[in-house]
């Protein structure tokens, strides 16, 4: 068990003044966290802003009556929109909470923009209720149907989770302005994964069920696509300056301690912990799973009740070594759970849940994590359904800031689901056949050896499969330093780095090896003979047999890169990762 730590007495009155002055400091730090905001969005607004009101004023006038202060309002909404894919929809939703008698402030119109987003998809969510509260459930008997309903039901869940997060601020931690900028582009960029993963539910479907569900969603996927544009039109202006983005402001949720920006819940020797290389002498896990008796819980599952609710302390898990054979789910409200295990093929945690049986890909991973700021080192996951039931993950994660340490990830068709927030992977075994590394997440896999193998008959071996749908998303495979070799019985079969899942699919190998499995084309469309022009992948530095681009397809989106551009995909730049992985103990490298 962790130790405790002790606390004098302390005199009543004392602490009552202390209390009330710790309340007086955190009023002032949220009222400076919204002064910091307001000013921040009002940089999106302001020329368009300022430059329409002067125009107007040229043409009738200087006259300050309420007709022009309700022009001046509209201009700054429509100036605020103009940055967004779907302008009119921006205007059109926000504009009916505005008080044309009272002058609009920037970061009101930023929470306008969040608030009709989470409206809208409240309302569409009540379309996805059980079949006892009646909604798309009504009269449907198709069992394949039904499940993608009840994925809906948790994504929509999330999303609505991420944009309530980003609508929120909290007087936690002083960090820099683009840092709490890309943690609202993370959360927003998320809810829009989550609502675009339960529409891409009802692709295999019958009938027009998929069409109906776009259609309850349509506007809520809109204004979470606004809220991104805007605060992505802001990052942009910060990033490129290097004054401006050294500013600090309070940050909005996070895991860090104002003082040394290190989670609450890891301690020095709890970081030694992690980076030593013999778990079982050393450890000091709150729980024990030992499938022989030896712990206090026998399955992951039953310990991972325990875990307390949204703790910001880590509660360690050690699992020894055995085959667990379970579904696993660390649940959205289990926060900074560290789960260790006896090696990578000593403790394995494996299923066999599969899309060909019924259960939907989002449903299926034998480990699936939600919970933020998770830890997971020295573990094996697997899905053992095989190649002939086509899609069955082997490891999910949604979880942000997710840490995977030394860890083996084993399955066919879709292996890791790499689904959204910001996630990071070292020195992990992933072994796969098609699409095998997919998802809408902002991730880095470093050092990592990737395996394709042995396919079913007639297919064609993909590794990634990146699913971004909107260019203002902060999302991509970033794939450094790692080894793509051929794994177990794969023959001579066409074995390529990806394909585009989605429009903007965004995928970079850098200085990584290649073995001549790799096809000389390198890229295969998803349909078709060719891709989106909107779509970003590049490689930079490879080596090998199969790293040779004279032959690559000849892709508009497929980019010859430089090493200033590269390192935008390395682990500072990408995920802002010098923080949170330095702090769960995990070596790593920065940059290029």
């Amino acid at each position: 068990m962790a130790s405790l730590r002790a606390y004098g007495k302390v005199n009543e009155a004392t602490d009552q003044a202390e209390r009330l002055g710790l309340e007086a400091r955190r009023r002032t730090r949220r009222r400076i966290t919204v002064i910091s905001l307001s000013s921040i969005v009002l940089i999106v607004v302001i020329v368009g802003a300022v430059v329409g009101t002067n125009a107007g004023n040229s043409k009738n006038g200087s006259g300050g009556d309420s007709g022009t202060q309700s022009a001046g309002i509209t201009t700054s909404v429509k100036a605020a929109c103009g940055v967004t894919l779907y302008p009119e929809s921006c205007y059109t939703s926000i504009a009916p909470f505005t008080n044309s008698s009272q002058e609009i402030q920037p970061d009101q119109l930023f929470g306008l923009s969040i608030r009709v987003a989470m409206n809208e998809l409240s309302r569409a969510s009540r379309y996805f209720t059980s079949p006892e509260r009646g909604g798309l459930f009504d009269g449907v008997t198709n069992k394949t149907a039904i499940a993608a309903l009840e994925s809906c039901r948790e994504l929509l869940g999330l999303a609505l989770d991420h944009l309530n997060c980003s609508s929120n601020t909290s007087p936690s931690s002083a960090i820099s302005v683009v840092d709490a900028i890309d943690d609202l582009r993370t959360w927003l960029s998320a809810a829009g994964t989550y609502q675009q993963t339960c529409i891409d539910g009802f692709e295999d479907v019958a009938g027009n069920m998929k069409s109906g569900v776009y259609g309850y969603l349509k506007n809520s996927t809109e204004f979470t696509s606004n809220c991104l544009a805007i605060i992505s039109q802001v990052f942009k202006y910060f990033a490129s300056d290097d004054t401006l983005k050294q500013r600090r402001l309070l940050s909005l949720p996070g895991h860090y301690d104002d003082d040394d920006r290190m989670p609450h819940w890891l301690s020095a020797k709890d970081r030694k912990l992690l980076q030593s290389s013999n778990n079982s002498k050393m450890i000091r896990a709150d729980v024990v799973v030992a499938k022989d008796g030896s712990g206090k819980y026998k399955t992951i599952g039953d310990a991972l009740k325990v875990v307390p609710e949204k703790s910001k302390k880590r509660f360690v898990i050690y699992v020894k070594k055995g085959l667990y054979y379970e579904n696993v789910r660390v649940e959205k409200t289990k926060w900074n759970v560290m789960m260790i295990g006896d090696g990578m093929h000593a403790t394995i945690v494996s299923g066999s849940l599969n899309f060909v049986d019924g259960t939907p890909t989002f449903q299926s991973a034998t480990f699936a994590v939600f919970g933020q700021g998770f830890i997971a080192r020295d573990m094996g996951f697997r899905n053992t359904a095989g190649a002939i039931k086509h899609q069955a993950v082997a490891l999910m994660s949604t979880s942000d800031q997710s840490v995977f340490y030394r860890c083996h990830i084993d399955a066919f068709q879709d292996t890791l689901y790499t689904h959204s927030n910001r996630q990071f992977y070292r020195e992990c075994n992933i072994y796969g056949t098609v699409d095998f590394i997919f998802g809408n997440s902002a991730v880095v896999l470093q050092n990592c050896t990737i395996l394709p193998k042995q396919p079913m008959p007639g297919q064609q071996n993909t590794i990634t499969a990146q699913g971004k749908v909107d260019p203002n998303q902060n999302t991509g495979i970033s794939i450094q330093n790692c080894n793509i070799w051929a794994g177990g019985n794969l023959t001579s079969v066409q074995t390529f780095l990806g394909r585009p899942w989605k429009n903007y699919s965004t995928t970079v190998y850098m200085q990584s090896s290649m073995g001549s499995l790799i096809d000389p084309k390198g890229w295969l469309p998803w349909v078709g003979d060719t891709a989106p022009d909107t779509i970003f992948y590049a490689e930079f530095q490879n080596y090998g047999a199969g790293s040779s681009t004279k032959n690559r397809v000849n892709w508009k989106g497929l980019r010859n890169i430089d090493k200033k551009q590269a390192i935008k995909f390395a682990v500072k730049s990408f995920i802002k990762g010098d923080k949170w992985i330095s702090a769960a103990g995990v070596s790593y490298k920065s940059g290029l």
